[in-house]
């Protein structure tokens, strides 16, 4: 095979080239908490120059541009959705009135785990993290944060292919649309509703622990008010271009969402954006930084894809854990199909055949599910697990929310109470002691 023919098979990368990958993980969970200045002058400086590290290997070494081109077109797909739906949810403002109490903050979650799969899990997350914040601005402690991004940007999106992009990914490859709704909701009840539960609980601790705040920002009328409620219709646009991007022109769907965006900052007032404390600060970050990792994480996916079929992995239990784990550190899409194809491949099926996808879900459907649940689910594991996450987090610390640090989101909110959720649904639905 020729060094081309072999590059753009992905099987000349060496291992070494996922070491900027592995060093960008670390520059995002490391810097913001042992140099916080320096992250914040200089991170767009260490993501772009570490992807450029690896762009210039496949470029001038592995002379096999084609990869590159083709995760540019996947960034822009992402960052034009994920943009988008920041700048219209971003005008509209939700007043909230009197204290959130915790049976209060569970309906608001839990709502959001259903709009999460009407207008998406960054739509969601876009347009309820602000109304979240303030209306629990008088005790919010991380595990608001933490708990939003499990329910809201993650868990809630598994009930159509609109609520989260793996899911999109297999509807655009011939996945029935209400395949997704009709095998993913028992585990969706039972995810959502651990998650909730353990929510009330450690939320109802913090509010009877929390000082009683009397201020006339307080009311006991519960009303609540929405502004802008006219952005409504450019996130229907932005979720319509999204869905129609299987049929339309390459790239229209993008230029459409960036219409929309543009016609919804245009129109919205001044005052609205205001209220809001929107600013352009969060998605300049997510932007800077997924240009990196869409660079960096080339090798690791190509190796994942090369090496998929040796890692022994024939149950739907395997196929859950492997597909969950890469997910939350890896972009939970391509890890989706990288899984996927591995799966069709065991019993002789191609993923790039339509045909093929709906004889996997028809006769594998135990395997497809597992794969599903592992990515959206694994995805609220860490900051860059999903897209929104890292949006969440940006819009909470610009909110002077401060957010868990990367670290610590991990090992004090995703180990202890979202992984042992993650291992329920896991051992419910796909163990041999399954009860689905």
């Amino acid at each position: 095979m020729s060094t081309l023919a072999a590059a753009v098979h992905g099987t000349d990368a060496p291992m070494w080239l996922i070491l900027p990958f592995a060093a960008l993980l670390l520059s995002i969970a490391g810097f913001p908490l042992l140099a916080p200045h320096f992250w914040h002058h200089h991170y767009p400086k260490i993501a772009v120059g570490l992807g450029l590290v690896v762009a210039a290997y496949y470029v001038f070494v592995l002379h096999a541009p084609e990869r590159l081109t083709h995760a540019a077109i996947e960034y822009f797909s992402f960052i034009s959705l994920i943009g988008s739906l920041f700048v219209a949810a971003g005008g509209i403002h939700i007043g909230v009135r009197g204290e959130a109490r915790p049976s209060t903050n569970v309906l608001f979650l839990l709502v959001g785990a259903v709009i999460a799969n009407i207008v998406g899990t960054t739509g969601a997350a876009m347009l309820l993290i602000r109304p979240w914040i303030r209306m629990n601005k008088f005790r919010i402690t991380g595990y608001h944060i933490a708990f939003f991004i499990f329910i809201v940007a993650n868990v809630g999106g598994c009930l159509t292919p609109i609520g989260d992009p793996p899911l999109f990914l297999g509807f655009l490859r011939g996945v029935p649309f209400w395949w997704v709704f009709l095998n993913c909701w028992p585990a969706w009840l039972m995810a959502v509703g651990m998650l909730l539960a353990i929510f009330y609980v450690v939320d109802l601790r913090n509010f009877r622990r929390a000082p009683k705040v009397v201020s006339s920002d307080l009311t006991s009328s519960g009303r609540w008010t929405f502004q802008g409620l006219h952005n409504l219709f450019f996130i229907a646009v932005i979720l319509g271009a999204v869905l129609a991007s299987k049929v339309l022109p390459k790239f229209l769907p993008e230029l459409v969402m960036l219409a929309a965006a543009f016609g919804s900052y245009r129109t919205t007032p001044h005052e609205i954006h205001e209220a809001n404390d929107f600013s352009f600060a969060p998605i300049k970050e997510v932007g800077w930084l997924f240009a990196g990792i869409f660079a960096t994480m080339i090798p690791a996916l190509e190796y994942l894809g090369r090496h998929s079929a040796e890692l022994g992995i024939t149950t739907a239990h395997q196929f859950y854990w492997a597909t969950g784990a890469l997910s939350a550190v890896l972009d939970n899409a391509p890890t989706y199909l990288a899984f996927l194809s591995a799966e069709m491949g065991l019993h002789g099926l191609s993923i790039d055949s339509p045909q093929d996808v709906l004889t996997a879900v028809t006769n594998f459907p135990i395997e497809v599910l597992a794969i599903s649940l592992g990515a959206v689910f694994f995805g609220a594991m860490t900051y860059i697990g999903n897209g929104p996450n890292l949006m969440v987090k940006a819009i909470s610390d610009h909110s002077k929310v401060n957010a868990p640090a990367f670290f610590v989101y991990i090992f004090r909110y995703a180990i202890p109470f979202l992984l042992p959720v993650l291992a329920l649904v896991g051992l419910a639905f796909f163990s041999r002691w399954r009860i689905f």
